[in-house]
């Protein structure tokens, strides 16, 4: 096993490593466009809340494509290049977070924002300092979702020769080499799992001192 793993490492350490960078550029970027996108979308829509009865459901649609497909789309308009990729993952990002952040506003107790609103405060710090606090934990949560699903969808930058850890997936499975495929695959999950765990701390950072749930 050790000697399989060394042999690995002398033939695809460089390509791996530079592959991990690929790959978190892509997660990196594609959630933070995709984050802003659904923090601003969740809040207009917790304004309205009639207006998310369709639109949400409508953004949802997207989850339900393929991602072969829609990056294969955006493919023969935009050609082989990143922002192909960024475009299609930062949608793919927007759901999860858009979802959770319009929940959490909406679930915010309605006496704690008339109490707020008793104290003179203006919409603006309504929002701010009472609702998006106290909305955080399910905001965080969705940027966890988000970003696992997105270290995955990376995965398919390699479809268009882009790159990243999905390059040994699919070379594994056209050569049929299970060391390829493992090669590209644990990456991938030891990547979700450190991203999802410093979420988590993010997280317990961002509660309120009276919600949050001790280690």
């Amino acid at each position: 096993m050790f000697k399989a793993l060394s042999d690995f490492f002398d033939s695809y350490g460089n390509m791996l490593i530079s592959s991990i960078f690929i790959h978190l550029k892509f997660v990196f970027i594609s959630v933070a466009i995709g984050f802003i996108i659904a923090f601003i979308l969740g809040i207009l829509l917790s304004r309205v809340p009639k207006l998310s009865v369709i639109l949400i459901p409508i953004l949802s649609i997207f989850q339900t494509i393929p991602g072969l497909v829609f990056i294969g789309v955006l493919f023969l308009y935009l050609g082989i290049k990143d922002i192909t990729v960024i475009i299609a993952l930062a949608i793919y990002a927007i759901f999860p977070i858009l979802k959770n952040t319009y929940v959490g506003l909406i679930s915010v107790d309605k006496k704690i924002i008339e109490a707020a609103q008793g104290c003179g405060m203006n919409p603006f710090q309504v929002l701010w300092k009472i609702e998006i606090p106290l909305a955080m934990p399910s905001i965080i949560s969705g940027l966890r979702m988000s970003t696992i699903y997105t270290v995955s969808w990376a995965v398919l930058a390699a479809m268009i020769g882009l790159g990243g850890l999905g390059e040994f997936v699919y070379r594994g499975i056209e050569t049929n080499n299970t060391t390829l495929i493992l090669g590209g695959a644990i990456p991938s999950a030891i990547i979700a799992i450190l991203l999802g765990y410093l979420i988590d701390k993010v997280q317990y950072h961002f509660t309120p001192r009276g919600l949050r749930k001790e280690p």
